[in-house]
């Protein structure tokens, strides 16, 4: 998993965050997660659920063979992004709130987090029926995803029952400064415990 065209599977969203200030360090180039107002609107956009038959774009409960398939396997969407829907669901940074979309602000939406459980994961994925892969379905993060890690305190990096779990990262494309990028990090890398 996560090696050559297999996607990353059981991660924690502090381990996809982590990888990104890793990547950001490596290349000198900011690389974050999306919000899920960033990644729904690359779905929106690029009319990813407009297709007729969801086969060609997703894998998902009917023709996944119960695991996830090699990345890029599917057909783009209108902007050329394999893989939004189906496959493995992706972390975004948001908390998940059910009536978030009810009173968030209208540009550019964030649900910081202030605590660990429910985060928000998109896409669907690979176990889940064709009715839960579109723009606009989203799910919490559960505890119990966690719940065969025989490590005590439970681990920060690993889901040990969620291999339907993934990430995809963004690079923005006005480059925040050196200071901005310190401050991004403090805010997102919260210390929560090992729950």
């Amino acid at each position: 998993m996560g090696k050559v065209t297999n996607p990353v599977v059981n991660i924690t969203q502090y381990a996809a965050i982590m990888y990104c200030k890793w990547l950001t360090a490596k290349t000198g180039k900011f690389f974050r997660l999306p919000t899920e107002a960033e990644w729904e609107y690359v779905c929106k956009k690029g009319k990813t659920d407009d297709v007729n038959d969801l086969k060609l774009v997703g894998w998902f409960a009917e023709n996944s063979n119960e695991k996830y398939q090699k990345i890029g396997g599917k057909n783009v969407n209108g902007l050329g992004i394999h893989d939004l829907l189906g496959n493995v669901s992706e972390w975004v940074m948001d908390q998940y709130s059910a009536d978030y979309y009810g009173k968030s602000v209208k540009s550019n939406p964030w649900n910081v987090p202030t605590k660990l459980y429910p985060r928000v994961v998109r896409g669907g994925a690979w176990k889940d029926t064709a009715d839960k892969l579109c723009c606009t379905s989203r799910q919490g993060s559960k505890q119990n995803w966690k719940q065969r890690d025989p490590q005590i305190p439970k681990s920060n990096w690993w889901h040990t029952n969620a291999p339907f779990i993934g990430f995809r990262v963004v690079r923005p494309k006005q480059q925040p400064t050196a200071e901005q990028i310190e401050a991004y990090w403090l805010e997102v890398i919260v210390d929560y415990g090992m729950d």
